[in-house]
């Protein structure tokens, strides 16, 4: 067992299953692929405000986004934070799924506003494909394992190479690296409750209080 397996392991029996990613709606693909756009820079909550005010609304759908105003669908979803922005990317993304291009990794990062994380995050999630999501957690956690990679892509390429590629096993994975990056392993760490504490290789004080 490497130290990635490891890890798995270890996160696994203290956190179990987490079931992600968390939907309401019946379109759950979609709904996905709204929350990938509105989880940017912003909190879990916020995105569930959001998610709860374009259903009552009936717009967790392509076809009815497509025929609202971009600046309407930016107050829509206010509570997400930069929804100007976010409001143009959700058209960009709802124009790319209408234009029948095929839906890949490559397309979707020429889609305007979407980044690798986002991109990595539509394919895992809303389609199943297993492709291991980078986010500032999996980075914060890896660096103080002492994994000395530093970009996106050479992350992402350790898990590839130390992992059987599954998407469920990607999935639940990257779950459980957002479970201990809120838990534990934060700005300031809590490393006396971490699952994590006999194999870390990094000399961290523990931080007795709950301030990040």
């Amino acid at each position: 067992m490497n130290k990635i397996e490891k890890i798995y392991k270890l996160l696994f029996e203290k956190f179990r299953e987490q079931n992600w990613w968390p939907t309401i709606t019946s379109n759950k693909k979609f709904e996905i692929i709204l929350g990938t756009i509105l989880t940017q820079n912003t909190s879990w909550s916020n995105v569930e405000k959001t998610i709860k005010t374009l259903n009552l609304v009936w717009l967790i759908s392509p076809i009815e986004l497509k025929k609202i105003p971009e600046k309407h669908l930016a107050e829509l979803i206010r509570s997400s934070g930069y929804y100007n922005q976010k409001a143009k990317k959700i058209k960009a993304v709802v124009e790319f799924l209408d234009s029948g291009k095929e839906l890949t990794r490559e397309n979707l990062l020429n889609v305007w506003g979407i980044g690798p994380e986002t991109a990595d995050s539509i394919l895992l999630y809303a389609y199943e494909q297993p492709v291991f999501v980078i986010d500032a957690y999996t980075k914060r956690i890896m660096k103080r394992f002492g994994f000395k990679q530093k970009s996106y892509e050479e992350f992402q390429k350790l898990f590839h190479k130390s992992l059987k590629k599954d998407h469920k096993l990607f999935n639940e994975y990257h779950a459980l690296f957002v479970k201990l990056g809120k838990e534990n392993c934060r700005t300031k760490p809590l490393c006396n409750s971490c699952p994590l504490t006999d194999i870390c290789t990094k000399n961290i004080k523990p931080s007795l209080d709950g301030n990040q």
